[in-house]
């Protein structure tokens, strides 16, 4: 059950939190003050966790108030969750911005919440609930109201196939260079070990990186290209999946760490190998569109 500071509602919900409100607009029902009181606050309460969850179970909340005889209406459509209603940008004004992208990572009770309250014509109310949920998050998705950082919510988008590649480049001395070349290290054969670490690292980028999502990965494939003139190899990292998120930062670990690799098995012969440009050459996939290099 989530319950916002602002709207000055506790736990014995004696009040009907907005939570509840919106439980009860998707339904339908208009109970009054007095039927809402009537109720247990285990009753209260399980509307009130209908109205926050992403979808709400209607079926749950008319049989909370099935003793009540409340109006029955059409029940209120949910905000676009792909489009910031214009009512609520005029409400705000320009110093409280909500960009498009933040507004899809609302989840559904912070965007209900905020299209209600503007529609009270309240704007010290308005700031309160702009400051609660949106806060410093109106400068990236990745930090929450407070300021902290956060994983954005995906659960919303439709998955769909992700594609991304990315690359960098090992440079090495001429002898470093002919011991990978003919695979005979004294720690064995580095491309293959490479491209192994290569593709561990990119099914385990979300525990790698912070506020990476663990992906369903289809496909990941590290291929070398060796640069005899400029005794370098090229490292190119290509991974798919089939979900709600994009695959570049997946692209990236396995490059970084294959040619890490690369290095970790020579740095006998040559520590002075160096590492990079590392970068992304193309991302297809997601509502950002294509990006090719």
């Amino acid at each position: 059950m989530k319950l916002y500071q602002f709207d000055g509602v506790d736990q014995a919900l004696d009040l009907v939190p907005l939570a509840a409100r919106r439980a009860l607009d998707a339904t339908g029902l208009s109970p009054s003050l007095d039927d809402w009181r009537a109720l247990t606050v285990e009753q209260r309460a399980d509307i009130a966790e209908a109205g926050s969850s992403h979808l709400v179970d209607t079926v749950r909340v008319e049989r909370a108030l099935a003793f009540a005889a409340a109006p029955h209406s059409a029940p209120l459509p949910e905000p676009d969750a792909e489009r910031v209603p214009e009512e609520l940008l005029r409400a705000l004004g320009a110093d409280r911005p909500i960009t498009p992208a933040l507004w899809h990572a609302l989840d559904s009770l912070d965007r209900y919440t905020l299209v209600k309250v503007a529609g009270r014509k309240s704007p010290e109310r308005l700031a309160a609930a702009y400051a609660e949920i949106i806060g410093h998050s109106a400068l990236s998705t990745h930090l929450g109201p407070a300021g902290g950082a956060r994983m954005v919510d995906v659960a919303r988008k439709e998955p769909s196939l992700r594609h991304a590649v990315a690359e960098t480049s090992v440079k090495m001395t001429p002898t470093a260079f002919e011991r990978l070349k003919t695979a005979s290290a004294p720690k064995g054969d580095v491309l293959a070990v490479a491209r192994l670490a290569g593709i561990m690292a990119a099914k385990r980028t979300a525990e790698l990186i912070p506020l990476c999502h663990p992906l369903a990965l289809t496909k990941v494939d590290v291929a070398f290209e060796l640069d005899a003139e400029q005794h370098a190899v090229r490292v190119q990292g290509t991974v798919e999946a089939f979900d709600r998120t994009g695959v570049e930062m997946e692209a990236l670990a396995a490059v970084s760490i294959a040619a890490l690799t690369v290095y970790d098995m020579l740095k006998g012969i040559d520590r002075a190998m160096e590492i990079g440009p590392t970068r992304l050459l193309a991302k297809s996939g997601g509502r950002s569109g294509d990006f090719t290099r």
